[in-house]
């Protein structure tokens, strides 16, 4: 194959994306942009000959031709020559500088090293919208499963993402309706981190039926991709971007998917990288349940029925508290609060038919053994 043609990382180009960054960017930089636009996500070939050479010395190879000796490396050449475009680079960087978009490439403090972990088919870099620092969370879990959840699964999600989120973890997930929207939601709602890895650029709302959670994961936590910024998701752009979900987080948990649900292929993904996976059963009649049954027949996925199941996943130490049932008092109390939403002591009082003063007293034994946290307007069950 001849050579292709054209700088991609020319002067005008730096330029504009040292402005981006507010510093010189460097070359190898410079030149996983350039990758990142001119292959599909998980290209193993691209990702291969950078590990071998380096992003800006495998860019300049593939400029200068030369692959005949490499049939493989030849064919992928041909799949890249429609996109070597030095307008499409510009593009991208002055996309991610007008909307505020940040990048993020091995070595960076903010690389999530799990990433490494898919080899040749990990990204060249990480496109984000938001706060960086949210990838270098040290403990993630990743909650999936189907678009048209039951009502069941995503009040799972949801209480399993709350939980989680309160304890530090981050709760990454795609974004989509269903189980995704519950998990992310439930994080933000209760003030913890949450990631989104999308299938398209980072600028691209989808659905656009999320666009104001997409904005509020971008104000405390990140949306993230490895496609630039304009990509259009697809439907192979959504099966590759699984990947990042399963490699990125300690454990995965399916909480409801059909039987060929896309869940199924993140799912998959972690137990090839060798992440813990876990299953939230469903009724045996649901076919939203048929995946994660699935999962527990033919992966060995765990069984997770709440959030400290997914704890002894992610390997926290220590064992999970017990309810302080030594009364009557404390078993009505615990009756009277939700884990979802702070109650007062006279709403506890209501629910639960015992004095302000019984119900103070009751408070003071669960919150002994852990199992109640005083929050913002009141009383709520950790366990």
């Amino acid at each position: 194959m001849s050579a292709v043609r054209g700088d991609l990382c020319d002067d005008a180009t730096a330029e504009l994306a040292a402005r981006w960054a507010g510093r010189p960017v460097s070359r190898e930089t410079l030149a996983r942009v350039a990758w990142s636009v001119l292959v599909e996500p998980g290209d193993s070939v691209a990702g291969a000959l950078i590990a071998r050479e380096g992003a800006a010395e495998a860019l300049s190879r593939i400029r200068a031709g030369g692959a005949d000796d490499e049939p493989q490396l030849a064919q992928a050449m041909a799949r890249w020559a429609p996109r070597w475009q030095p307008a499409l680079v510009h593009a991208a960087i002055e996309q991610a500088a007008r909307r505020g978009i940040r990048l993020v490439v091995p070595g960076d403090d903010a690389w999530p090293h799990g990433l490494d972990d898919l080899g040749p088919h990990a990204p060249v870099c990480l496109w984000v919208r938001g706060e960086t620092e949210a990838l270098a969370a040290r403990t993630a879990v990743s909650l999936v499963g189907a678009r048209s959840a039951t009502p069941y699964g995503e009040h799972v999600a949801g209480l399993i993402a709350a939980e989680l989120a309160r304890a530090g973890v981050a709760v990454v997930s795609g974004a989509a309706y269903g189980i995704d929207g519950a998990a992310h939601r439930s994080a933000l709602q209760v003030g913890g981190a949450t990631i989104a890895f999308v299938a398209g650029g980072v600028d691209r709302v989808y659905p656009s039926g999320h666009a104001n959670l997409f904005q509020q994961i971008s104000e405390s936590g990140a949306v993230v991709a490895e496609c630039p910024p304009g990509t259009t998701p697809t439907r192979w752009r959504f099966l590759a971007r699984n990947r990042l979900i399963a490699a990125f987080s300690g454990a995965t948990v399916v909480v409801e998917a059909g039987y060929r649900s896309g869940s199924i292929n993140t799912a998959g993904h972690a137990a090839s990288l060798g992440r813990a996976l876990g299953a939230v059963p469903g009724p045996v009649t649901s076919s939203t349940s048929a995946g994660c049954h699935r999962l527990l027949r033919d992966y060995d996925a765990v069984c997770v029925t709440g959030p400290d199941d997914v704890k002894e996943l992610l390997g926290f130490d220590g064992e999970p508290r017990a309810l302080a049932y030594e009364s009557a008092e404390s078993v009505r109390l615990a009756d009277a609060l939700s884990n979802r939403r702070a109650r007062t002591v006279a709403e506890l009082a209501q629910r639960s038919g015992l004095a302000p003063a019984d119900v103070e007293a009751a408070l003071g034994i669960l919150v002994l053994s852990g199992a109640v946290a005083e929050r913002p307007g009141g009383w709520i069950l950790t366990r």
